[in-house]
Order: C-alpha cells, then structure tokens, then sequence
C-alpha cells in the first residue's frame, strides 16, 4: 500500500501520534464506533480520496473522489488544493507546518469549518455518516497528521503514487 501503510498502521492501533510521541486523540462523544477511532476511520476513506483527487471541481456535484474539490492548485490535486485553501484562510502556517519536518501545529475545529465552508464540511460528514461536529473535530485531529505522514522531507508526493495508494486502500474497505 505504500504511503499509506504507516498512517493506517496507526489509526488502527488506537489513534494518530503514537510513533511520533504525539498525544491520543480525545474521544468524540457518540462518534462511529463509540469514539475518535470510531470517527476517524469513518473520515480516513474520504479525506484520502480528497487528498488524491486530480480533480479542481468545487461544485456541488463532486464525485466523493472531488469531495475536496478546492482548486487544482497548478495540478497538485486535492492535497495542493487543500494546502492552498489553507493559505488562502489565514492558515497557512498551520498548513506549512504540516508538510515541513518539525512540529505540527494543532488546528481547531473551528479552524476547520472556517476552510472547508459550511456546504463542503456538510457534504464531508454525510459521506463519512457523521455530524458537522463530528467532522470538523476528526478533521481538526486527522489532518494534520495526515499531511504530515504524506509529506515526507517537507515534500508534496508523487500523486500517481498516492492515487494508487488510495485506489488499493478503497479495495480493502470493500473486502
């Protein structure tokens, strides 16, 4: 599976964070399954179909794979895109910090919805079946470390690699 072997190694032992010595997520009361875990795997499919997505579509008729539909960002995909709508928010140093090799800043659920918008934060949480509350707190938790683990050396990856990483992963969600 490639890149995404160690980020779903450790979402499934529990949490983000445990092989960098970062803190457990909190629990999300009534997430799926019961708590962040719950919720977090509930968001992972979707946030890394946005973050492969080749697509810059921000209407309202996204495929899930356009769900991040954020702008091509000068072809980066979703993940460019996303970074980019970070900077674009005023967050673009939590951003900078998740794709560079020191600390990731935290970013709050607030944060989050004040990137995503309303309509896209709703679309992520009918997808991933949880509440908007639900979804910007796993989003807030989820990606900073998520960028972080796709950034190795504070570099963007290759995207056929990640496409095809993600394709693989969607195979095992369905198996």
């Amino acid at each position: 599976m490639g890149l995404l072997d160690e980020l779903l190694g450790g979402l499934m032992q529990g949490g983000f964070g445990q092989a960098a010595g970062r803190p457990q997520p909190r629990p999300i009361e009534g997430g799926a399954g019961g708590g962040m875990s719950g919720a977090l795997m509930a968001l992972l499919p979707v946030v890394l179909s946005m973050l492969a997505s080749r697509q810059g579509s921000a209407g309202a008729g996204a495929s899930v794979g356009g769900l991040g539909g954020l702008g091509n960002a000068g072809g980066l995909g979703g993940l460019g895109a996303l970074l980019e709508e970070f900077q674009r928010k005023g967050f673009g140093e939590h951003a900078d910090s998740w794709v560079g090799t020191g600390q990731n800043m935290p970013i709050s659920p607030d944060a989050i919805a004040q990137v995503f918008g309303r309509d896209r934060l709703a679309q992520l949480a009918a997808h991933a079946g949880l509440s908007e509350d639900e979804t910007s707190a796993g989003l807030s938790q989820m990606l900073p470390e998520v960028v972080d683990r796709l950034t190795p050396h504070g570099q963007l990856p290759d995207l056929d690699a990640l496409s095809a990483s993600v394709a693989d992963l969607e195979r095992r969600f369905r198996a």
